[in-house]
Formats: structure tokens, C-alpha cells, sequence
């Protein structure tokens, strides 16, 4: 079976579908399918992807359209591969790469799977109004409207689905994570590291946990504050303003880490913590777990079971939540955190490697293409 992906931009040093996309393609040819990987050329096409049958399409000159990813080769090319593909798989919205694959199985067999990846939660869909407005009427609604199946990455994106109106099944498979070598050694020299990992964006809540620093730091000399990721429109720069207005001690912005770096900053810490107003998923949280450091997380992002296989924390949003679980969990021993993170590692490799997740995704395009009983993922049209 033929299956097209089709995924806004891929960069080596990415996250989100830039990672999880060319990682699920890599496990679906595995489960016996063949892949093809579409997209718009942003940047170099990376030489890791190099295994894969991607085809990265000429952009638009111009910033707006660059800003859209608007790229007329792409969307003839989906157009071409709809006549023979059984089934193509659209992630995200809100840019023109993901408008194309609506008008492009207009009146072809082939069906159509959407990942929102997580613009139907409410903290993103009141964002940039007006875009996603133009970007509806442009034919984004085709594409949703089409759409055979959704995919969800936790049970949390399938109620923002059923929220924001649409009846189509859903299936609700987890992205996959790349289980990395075990910790060596033992805890980590100096200071224990209470270590945040991600874009420095508004949604992933870095404000907050600077405040909520502030109000223990003074408690635990033993502890220092990592912040780690990637500038997104100066508001990294705001945060180090603001770390320097409140007199924070012990604070360490990384900037962006990748690969060998970010897996050595992660094995460094004790703990991970991510306040974030709204994850479809939240890679970084699965990234920290497999590499053994439990971790904090709001209930903006889908881990409650976080509490469930007892390796962290799942809280509500808001400082003194996070102040109260910051506090529980740094006055807590170095080995019982060990122990921690072991079980979320565990837990990582039991139900969310990559061959695993590409057997599941595989049964749900089966079932979408030949019939039959709906594969235990797939919640039924409401």
C-alpha cells in the first residue's frame, strides 16, 4: 500500500512533525508499507532523511508566502500522487502545505488522514485569528472537511477534536520516541539540575517557572535552573529580562541543544519541568523520561500518566501548584528520584518505541483503505 505524508517543513534540528514525521515514515516501512515524505524546502534538506523517499518542493519568493509555506510544485505534486496513492496523511494546519492535500483527493479513491497536532485546543485556537480565518476560506476547510480519519496523539487532542465540532473517527496513537542509551555513572557531580527543555514561547509556560524559582530557590541551594531551547520571536530575550528583574540566582539559559548535547544535558539533570499551557503531546516530556529524569508537568500536556507509573508529576496550572510540586519534588532523595526516572524509561520502552507506533498507525491506514473491524485505536464517528 501506497501512503503519502505530507508534513509542512523537516530541519535536522527540529522537534514536533520536523522529528516525529520522518521517524513514524521510517517504522511504517517497517510495517511492511510504502512511504513517500512531502514537503516544502525551508532550509537544507536534511542528510539524515537521506533513507527516506522525501521530496522537499521549491517555496515561494517573498516573505508572506515564505511565513505560509506556500509552494504551487507541492501542491501539484499531491495532486499527481493522489491518483495512485491509497491514502495520504496531512500534518498539522494553518499553512498551505496543508491546504493542498484537501483539493488533491477531490475525486480520487484516496483517503485522507489529519493530525491537528494540537491546533484544536483552545490556548492555540485563540491565537492568530485572523490567519486561520484566510487560510479557511482559501480551502482549509476542504481538507478538514474531507478527512476520513483524524489522528490524535493522546485522548486529551480527541475531546479538542469532538470540541471544536468535527465527527470523523479518531485515531488516538501516541507520537514514538527514540530510547536513547541508559544514564551512566550515577547522579550527576554538583548541583542537583532542574532542567526545561523546549521552545521558548509564550504557551510553554518559562514565565511561570521563573517565578515559581523565585519563590524556592532560596530553600535549595543544592538545586540550579536549566532552561534550554530555542528563541521564537525574541521571547527568550524577554525571559532573560525578566530572571534578571526578579534577581533569580543559579539560572542557566542553554539556548539550543541537539543530538549528543541535548542528550547530555538531559542525563545531567535530576529533574525536567514543563508549565505549558497546551501540548498536543510534548516530545521533550518523553525525551526526558527515556533518557531516565522524571518530570513536572502541567495538565496542558497529556501525561497523567506521569502519575500512573509514578515518574513525575501531573498538575494543575497556575504558581502555586508548581511552586508546591517543585518543592515535593527537590526535597526528595537522589536515589528515590533515580528510581523515578527509571520507571518513566520503562515505561517509555513498553508502549512508546517506534516500531510499536508504526504497527499501530499501519492497522488504522488498513482499516481506512480495506474495511472491516476498526483497529482498539480508533474511536468511532460521533
Amino acid at each position: 500500500m501506497k501512503v503519502v505524508q505530507v508534513v509542512p517543513a523537516v530541519f535536522d534540528e527540529a522537534s514536533g512533525p520536523s522529528y516525529s514525521v520522518p521517524r513514524l515514515s521510517r517504522a511504517l516501512v517497517q510495517a511492511g508499507l510504502e512511504v513517500v515524505v512531502h514537503t516544502v524546502a525551508l532550509g537544507p534538506t536534511p542528510a539524515s532523511l537521506s533513507d527516506l523517499a522525501l521530496y522537499a518542493h521549491p517555496c515561494r519568493r517573498g516573505r508572506l508566502a515564505r511565513r505560509l509555506a506556500q509552494s504551487p510544485a507541492l501542491r501539484d505534486a499531491l495532486r499527481v500522487e493522489a491518483r495512485t496513492a491509497r491514502l495520504m496523511h496531512n500534518h498539522s494546519l494553518w499553512v498551505m502545505p496543508n491546504v493542498y492535500p484537501g483539493t488533491a483527493v477531490r475525486g480520487t479513491s484516496c483517503r485522507l488522514v489529519t493530525s491537528p497536532r494540537g491546533v484544536f485546543d483552545p490556548y492555540i485556537r485563540g491565537r492568530a485569528r485572523f490567519r486561520k480565518r484566510v487560510l479557511w476560506w482559501l480551502g482549509q476547510r476542504h481538507t478538514v472537511e474531507r478527512t476520513d480519519c483524524f489522528h490524535a496523539t493522546a485522548e486529551s487532542e480527541l475531546h479538542s477534536i469532538r470540541d471544536a465540532g468535527f465527527r470523523a473517527p479518531v485515531a488516538v496513537v501516541p507520537n514514538g520516541i527514540d530510547i536513547p542509551p541508559p544514564r551512566p555513572g550515577n547522579a550527576p557531580a554538583g548541583r542537583r539540575r532542574l532542567l526545561f527543555l523546549g521552545r521558548l514561547h509564550p504557551k510553554k509556560g518559562v514565565d511561570e517557572l521563573l517565578r515559581a524559582w523565585g519563590a524556592v530557590a532560596s530553600r535549595f541551594f543544592d538545586w540550579e535552573l536549566h532552561v534550554a531551547g530555542p528563541d521564537e520571536r525574541g521571547y527568550g530575550g524577554q525571559m532573560r529580562r525578566l530572571a534578571k528583574d526578579l534577581r533569580l540566582a543559579r539560572v542557566t539559559f542553554d539556548g539550543p541543544v541537539y543530538r549528543d548535547e541535548k542528550l547530555r544535558l538531559l542525563w545531567s539533570a535530576s529533574l525536567f519541568v514543563l508549565p505549558t499551557h497546551g501540548e498536543n503531546f510534548g516530545i521533550a516530556v518523553a525525551e526526558s523520561l527515556a533518557a531516565g529524569v522524571p518530570a513536572i508537568v502541567t495538565r496542558g500536556a497529556p501525561w497523567d500518566g506521569l502519575l500512573r507509573e509514578r515518574c513525575g508529576d501531573w498538575i494543575d496550572h497556575g504558581l502555586d501548584p508548581l511552586v508546591a510540586s517543585l518543592e515535593r519534588a527537590m526535597a526528595t532523595p537522589d536515589d528515590e528520584l533515580r528510581a523515578m526516572g527509571a520507571r518513566g524509561r520503562a515505561w517509555m520502552e513498553r508502549d512508546f518505541s517506534w516500531p510499536g507506533i508504526g504497527r499501530r498507525m499501519a492497522a488504522v491506514y488498513r482499516w481506512l483503505v480495506e474495511g472491516g473491524a476498526p483497529p482498539p485505536t480508533v474511536r468511532p464517528s460521533a
